[in-house]
């Protein structure tokens, strides 16, 4: 069964059209597999077996019956646990939440159950999704299936570790600097974050609003493709929902790229890059060259200031997005506070990490009277001037590539006493965020001792399928996607 577990979706669906396995024997393996590796893994907070078996069951019936299947029927998927399921826990991996169980559905669950996926669990992540190493789970820490010493990278790591190690096909991340680029570069799988907009945050526990994007995981791109078109559409629930069709974006993966043009983004090609990371780059723009494409150096200038912008608005708006986590309404709330604001100070000070609250106070601090020009307008006015370099460059080249990260995994506990050095792994990917484009990392290669690479890819807003097609050809240019954590 485990073979049948490190098959992409595709060749998963294939198997259960070909009556070859029942939906519900695929997710019976792997709640198994889930059961079998977690105590070492960590990736999942909770398991939803009951919704997944009754999921896959409408499966099998539609088989059959001989109905037509939806896509990705019958595809067991992890869900972060920032993403509400009725009846189930959503923590966001914080004690705050510890025992909330969601009264509705997200938007994107309510697409995945209309679609028949099974979801088989609530993936861990860092508190709040705030974090590039899930660490910073209340929980418990998720390891990578490469090395269990390193980190999956953050906050989506369960959900990438998931993916990575074979326990579901597909997962859910949220992306609000990176947090689905950077683990599926660590965890050696692809990981992609649509347009803002594209996809609803209607059910998503907010971190930052006006940057938070869901997207998929998966082990193939052609997988990842299917994933968001399930996801994808507009939502009435969601005031920054785009209102554009969706599109079948597998269609787009064949398209010949010969003749396009790949821009390597200048400023994120320097000495800060490990040598492993710099070669694989190499070699992806050699790869790209034996496509017929035409690579040319791209310089984004304001790209440099890219971590100190996103760190103050993501904590500005993260400071006013979790004010109502209070104790009053819902969540933990300390049981011994003697009047209303004893109340309030100690839930939140019992209940948030101390990445949260440091997040908290930089934000409200960017907010505060006398600081507000100071930092968070100026922060606003320099976000516009990066979603310039990006509509500039865009103008030149089809689509940007990258590093996804400047190093490979890391060490558990390695960056856990320095968040400057932590926030400094997402520079390359918060860009994307603050232009509101989408990107995706897909496995590009090994580091010495065998842990995985990723290149990013960037396109301009709304163009996902020429994302996914750049994505495509140089998956299937090369191997490395084809290679499967051995654990």
């Amino acid at each position: 069964m485990i073979e049948l577990l490190k098959k992409t979706a595709s060749e998963q669906s294939k198997a259960l059209k070909n009556k070859e396995i029942s939906a519900v024997e695929l997710t019976k393996a792997a709640l198994d597999r889930i059961n079998d590796l977690d105590e070492k893994l960590g990736a999942f907070n909770s398991l939803t077996e009951n919704t997944a078996l009754e999921t896959a069951k409408k499966v099998d019936d539609k088989i059959a019956k001989g109905e037509e299947l939806p896509l990705l029927a019958g595809i067991p998927l992890a869900l972060k646990d920032n993403m509400n399921l009725v009846g189930s826990k959503t923590t966001a991996s914080s004690k705050i939440l510890e025992n909330f169980v969601s009264p509705f559905n997200a938007t994107v669950t309510e697409k995945l159950l209309n679609n028949l996926v099974p979801i088989v669990g609530k993936a861990n992540l860092d508190e709040f999704a705030m974090g590039s190493s899930n660490e910073n789970s209340a929980f418990k820490k998720v390891h990578n299936p490469w090395d269990l010493n390193k980190v999956p990278g953050g906050s989506s790591g369960g959900s990438a570790a998931s993916v990575s190690s074979c326990e579901a096909t597909l997962a859910l991340g949220s992306d609000t600097g990176g947090s689905i680029r950077l683990p599926a570069s660590f965890c050696g799988i692809v990981g992609m974050k649509p347009t803002y907009g594209r996809v609803s945050r209607y059910g998503l526990i907010a971190f930052a609003s006006s940057l938070d994007q869901i997207g998929p995981f998966a082990r193939s791109v052609e997988d990842a493709a299917n994933l968001l078109e399930v996801i994808a559409g507009h939502d009435p629930k969601d005031s920054t929902s785009l209102n554009m069709p969706v599109e079948h974006y597998a269609d787009f993966l064949k398209n010949d790229i010969k003749g396009k043009k790949v821009g390597i983004i200048k400023e994120l090609m320097g000495d800060g890059n490990s040598p492993e990371v710099a070669k694989a780059v190499e070699n992806a723009i050699e790869t790209y060259k034996k496509l017929g494409c035409e690579v040319k150096e791209i310089s984004l200038k304001h790209i440099k200031y890219s971590i100190g912008i996103y760190y103050i608005l993501a904590t500005a708006e993260c400071s006013s997005n979790l004010a109502r986590f209070d104790g009053v309404r819902y969540g933990y709330r300390t049981p011994d506070a003697k009047n209303l604001m004893e109340m309030y100070t100690k839930t939140r000070a019992e209940g948030f990490g101390p990445e949260v609250k440091r997040r908290i106070m930089l934000g409200t601090y960017a907010l505060s009277a006398g600081y507000y020009d100071a930092y968070y307008k100026k922060a606003q006015q320099m976000r516009a001037l990066v979603t310039q370099d990006f509509v500039n460059a865009f103008n030149e080249v089809d689509v940007l590539i990258s590093p996804t990260c400047p190093n490979s995994a890391f060490e558990l506990g390695a960056k856990a006493s320095d968040p400057l050095a932590m926030y400094l792994t997402d520079i390359a990917t918060i860009g994307c965020n603050l232009a509101g484009i989408p990107g995706i990392s897909v496995p590009a290669g090994f580091d010495n001792s065998g842990m995985p690479i990723g290149l990013q890819i960037l396109a301009p807003q709304f163009e996902e399928g020429r994302l996914f097609n750049f994505a495509y050809q140089f998956e299937q240019a090369n191997d490395f996607w084809t290679k499967i954590a051995n654990i």
